[in-house]
C-alpha cells in the first residue's frame, strides 16, 4: 500500500519538478517525511532514487524536444555538482552519526526554506543578474548547487533555477534544462557513494519497485508539459511550488519541536 501512495506521490512531484527545474525532491522529502513511514535517511535515499531517474528521462526528452544544450557548460556543472554531491552526503552522514535523525531532519528543513526564501525573492523581485562566462563558475554554481541537493536530500530545488538565473543570465526554460543536469550528476554522486560504501543493505530496496517507474513517467510527462508550457506559465507553478513547500517544511519543523 504504501508503495503505491509513494508512487503517485512522485508521479505528482517530479511531473511538477522536471517543468519547473527543481526536481521532485523538494516536494517528495517534506511529503515523505509527513507521512513519516520510513526514516530519515530512508526518505532521502528514495527521493535521491526518484529524482534522479526523472532527470535521466527530463534531459533525454528536452533534447528530444528541440532543446539546446551547451555540453561544456553541463561538463563543468557536472564536476562541480559530483564534487558538491559527494561532499553533501558526507556531510548528513556525520550530522547523521553525530545529532540524531531529528536534529539532522531540523538542519535539513531550515536550510531548505532558507533557500526557497531567496528562490522566491529571487523570482519576485528580479533581482540583477550577472552575465558570468568563464569555466570556473560554473564549477562553483554546480558544487554549490551539488553539495545542497544532496545534503538536504531534496535532489535539486528552486535555489537551482534562481543561481543559475542570477550567475548566468539564463531564461528560465534554459536554466531548467540546466538545473536538471545538475540533479542527475549530484544524485549520481550520492547514488554511486551509497552503493560503494555498501550502504544498499541499509534499505528497504522491494520500494523501489514502485519509485522507479513512477519517476519515470513523471519525468515524461513534465518534459511534455514543459514543451507546451509558456516560460510565464512554468514562473507561476515555480512560485506556486516554493510556497506550498515552505508550509510543508515549516508543519515538519514545528512537529519535530
Amino acid at each position: 500500500m504504501i508503495g503505491l501512495v509513494y508512487a503517485l506521490i512522485i508521479i505528482l512531484a517530479n511531473s511538477i519538478g522536471a517543468v519547473s527545474g527543481m526536481g521532485g525532491g523538494v516536494l517528495i522529502k517534506p511529503i515523505f517525511d509527513l507521512l513519516g513511514y520510513h526514516s530519515v535517511a530512508s526518505i532521502s535515499f528514495y527521493s535521491a532514487v526518484a529524482v534522479f531517474t526523472m532527470s535521466i528521462v527530463s534531459t533525454y526528452r528536452q533534447v528530444k524536444n528541440g532543446i539546446v544544450i551547451s555540453w561544456p557548460k553541463v561538463f563543468w556543472i557536472a564536476l562541480g555538482s559530483l564534487l558538491g554531491g559527494y561532499a553533501g552526503n558526507a556531510v548528513f552522514g556525520y550530522l547523521l552519526a553525530v545529532f540524531g535523525a531529528n536534529v539532522t531532519q531540523l538542519v535539513q528543513i531550515i536550510l531548505t526554506v532558507l533557500t526557497l526564501i531567496f528562490a522566491l525573492i529571487y523570482s519576485l523581485f528580479q533581482l540583477k543578474q550577472f552575465q558570468l562566462k568563464q569555466w570556473y563558475w560554473f564549477v562553483v554554481c554546480g558544487t554549490v548547487l551539488g553539495f545542497l541537493a544532496s545534503l538536504l536530500g531534496i535532489g535539486g530545488g528552486p535555489i537551482n533555477v534562481s543561481l543559475l538565473m542570477l550567475m548566468f543570465s539564463l531564461p528560465i526554460k534554459e536554466a531548467t534544462v540546466y538545473s536538471i543536469c545538475t540533479i542527475f550528476f549530484s544524485q549520481l554522486s550520492k547514488l554511486a557513494t551509497i552503493a560503494i560504501t555498501g550502504g544498499l543493505v541499509h534499505y528497504d530496496l522491494t520500494v523501489l519497485i514502485y519509485v522507479i517507474p513512477a519517476a519515470i513517467i513523471g519525468g515524461f510527462l513534465g518534459a511534455q508539459l514543459s514543451k507546451l508550457l509558456p516560460a510565464q506559465k512554468i514562473t507561476q507553478i515555480f512560485r506556486a511550488v516554493i510556497v506550498l513547500v515552505i508550509l510543508l517544511n515549516l508543519y515538519n519543523g514545528f512537529g519535530l519541536l
